[in-house]
């Protein structure tokens, strides 16, 4: 039966608009994205086979190119529209955050910064950049691959702020483990560049450590 066909309350467009995108699964907001079905499936039911094929919903939103073409239903005009969809919420967040600020917005700097990093397969550590009144200023990458003191210079990172103008800033990175816990290498870093910045009165707020569904805070954790 075709989704035309189905009762108009269990429509996932119809649902949708009658009740907010939150009340719809995940395999009917992926419906909804994919439009069409395959041939003897709907675009529920090839949305449910998607996501047992990958294993979730954010496994099939964080493919690589090859890996989500080779399903059926699924190609290169699917997976640029994906990759945009994920930019536009990137970039909301991004706006929502230097509307409201940084520290007025605590779960929102967890979104932004977990929509940042948790995907990506390396290490990296990155920085929110905020002037005095702790308005964002902008975000930037740092440093790139396996992370400890000898791969993170305070000089760089100082030099940088100095740049923008900035007078805090907030520190992140993620553990491609999927474990949030801080490691003795984060805290010696933290201090090491706390301590560097602190030269020019330039106040580091907090530490993100990004994991797979947590993000950690080592200002909440009493670590700074």
């Amino acid at each position: 039966m075709s989704i035309r066909d189905w009762p108009e309350g269990e429509r996932p467009r119809e649902k949708l608009l009658a009740l907010g995108a939150e009340a719809l699964s995940d395999a009917e907001l992926l419906a909804i994205f994919l439009r069409v079905g395959v041939t003897g499936r709907s675009a529920v039911d090839l949305a449910r086979d998607l996501l047992s094929a990958f294993g979730g919903l954010r496994p099939l939103l964080e493919a690589d190119r090859t890996r989500f073409c080779a399903e059926r239903g699924l190609g290169e005009a699917k997976f640029v529209q994906l990759q945009a969809t994920l930019e536009l919420s990137r970039r909301h967040l991004a706006s929502r955050l230097a509307r409201e600020g940084a520290l007025t917005s605590p779960a929102l700097v967890r979104d932004y910064l977990a929509s940042r990093l948790r995907h990506l397969g390396h290490e990296e550590f990155a920085a929110l950049f905020l002037d005095s009144q702790h308005r964002v200023i902008r975000f930037e990458s740092l440093f790139r691959g396996t992370l400890d003191s000898a791969s993170v210079y305070p000089r760089e990172v100082a030099r940088r702020a100095l740049e923008l103008g900035a007078g805090a800033i907030i520190f992140a990175h993620n553990h491609p483990s999927g474990v949030a816990e801080p490691s003795d290498a984060d805290q010696r870093i933290t201090e090491r560049l706390k301590e560097a910045l602190g030269l020019f009165e330039i106040r580091v707020l907090d530490h993100f450590v990004v994991g797979d569904g947590e993000v950690v805070s080592f200002a909440e954790r009493g670590l700074l």
